[in-house]
């Protein structure tokens, strides 16, 4: 079985009453529906991008988002008023992109921090989504990576991003 980069007795377990994964502890008997302390993060996106049942059609992502004064909605969690311009967020995204691709440090660790999206509390984590129900820019580069890969800077109404698939 692949890694799911779950602590030691832990398992993914699948809900058939409401059709969602779950994380098991065989040991103590304990279920919960958020991983339990001490997960690989990103070991676990890539393994339930690979391994869960999803509708026909849908995928999960994960993204990074930075805002700029020209965004639809120029303020977030971190800062109630952003006055960056575009080409700022885009050299900051850029330098995010660079730690990423280091291997120091992944998209969703880097997300919690630095994204301007409220998604940054799940690291970035977008949940399961299909056509047509996210930005036609950010959902075409979403469906064409492939599970685990990141891409470039995308840009959006929104600001620009990183999206992992």
């Amino acid at each position: 079985m692949a890694d799911a980069g779950l602590p030691s007795g832990w398992e993914v377990r699948h809900s058939n009453s409401k059709n969602l994964p779950y994380f098991f502890n065989a040991s103590s008997r304990e279920s919960r529906w958020e991983p339990p302390e001490g997960t690989d993060v990103d070991k676990l996106k890539v393994y339930m991008a690979q391994n869960t049942r999803k509708p026909e059609g849908k995928i999960h992502a994960a993204h990074l988002l930075v805002k700029h004064k020209d965004s639809r909605r120029p303020g977030s969690w971190k800062e109630p008023t952003i006055t960056r311009t575009k080409e700022e967020a885009i050299e900051i995204l850029k330098g995010h992109e660079r730690r990423i691709q280091s291997g120091n440090i992944s998209l969703g660790d880097l997300a919690q921090t630095e994204s301007d999206c409220s998604s940054a509390r799940k690291n970035g984590d977008l949940g399961v989504f299909g056509k047509g129900e996210m930005q036609k820019e950010f959902e075409e580069v979403a469906f064409a990576l492939e599970p685990g890969q990141v891409s470039g800077v995308v840009d959006t109404a929104s600001g620009v991003h990183l999206i992992q698939r």
